[in-house]
């Protein structure tokens, strides 16, 4: 099996990452530098794993065996060699082998996971469609109390619209790593849903959901 599986640096930390959604890490220990800049010298992605046991600083982190792998979009360097870099996760892993002693850092060898194909028919439909009016409902009451007017752009495909609905609610990490897990998306949209409606609905409140323009701007078109 292993001649089959990619080999890729993994960052645990205290945060799941879904893909689609961008991050702003702060790097200053030493492995860690070192495995940014083999990423942005060799063009390569490194996946982000959410820890099980452990610390982020300091000491090797035991993860949960499902990540997203990331693409480094910016690198900010500062005079004493720490740095603050933006990724976007791009695809879900799991890991089947961990490497500890090759690098200094943390290696897993890893296999795509792989997303159940949807079945169309109406009950999916009907999920979908009240999933949008949900979240749209919910970015519109967030920027009514901004004084912002809004017109949504939802993204189209399903699996899509399922992890940017998950990156932008209120959850605990293992709640999130649960959909992280999760191979079926009317089955990871069914999940949300409730949790969607909850907070739709909490929403009403002046200072419960704090999202910032600069976190929807890619799918937002201010009037």
């Amino acid at each position: 099996m292993s001649g089959l599986l990619e080999e890729l640096p993994l960052f645990p930390l205290h945060t799941v990452l879904f893909p689609y959604a961008q991050l702003q890490l702060h790097v200053f220990e030493d492995r860690y530098r070192e495995m940014v800049r083999s990423c942005v010298e060799f063009d390569r992605p490194f996946g982000i794993v959410l820890i099980r046991e452990g610390s982020e600083v300091g000491g090797i982190a035991s993860p949960y065996m499902v990540g997203t792998a990331v693409r480094i979009l910016k690198v900010i360097p500062y005079d004493d060699g720490r740095m603050d870099i933006y990724v976007e996760g791009e695809r879900r892993f799991r890991i089947r082998e961990l490497d500890e002693d090759s690098q200094p850092y943390l290696v897993g060898r890893v296999e795509p996971v792989i997303e159940i194909e949807i079945e169309p028919n109406d009950q999916n439909e009907v999920l979908l469609i009240e999933a949008k009016d949900q979240f749209e409902q919910l970015i519109q009451k967030v920027f009514a109390r901004q004084e912002f007017n809004v017109s949504v752009k939802l993204p189209t495909d399903p699996v899509v619209l399922s992890f940017t609905i998950a990156n932008m609610l209120h959850m605990e990490n293992l709640a999130k790593q649960r959909l992280l897990e999760t191979t079926d998306t009317m089955e990871r949209m069914a999940t949300l849903m409730p949790i969607l409606q909850l907070q739709n609905l909490e929403a009403r409140e002046p200072n419960y959901y704090r999202i910032g323009s600069e976190d929807l701007s890619e799918w937002i078109t201010p009037n």
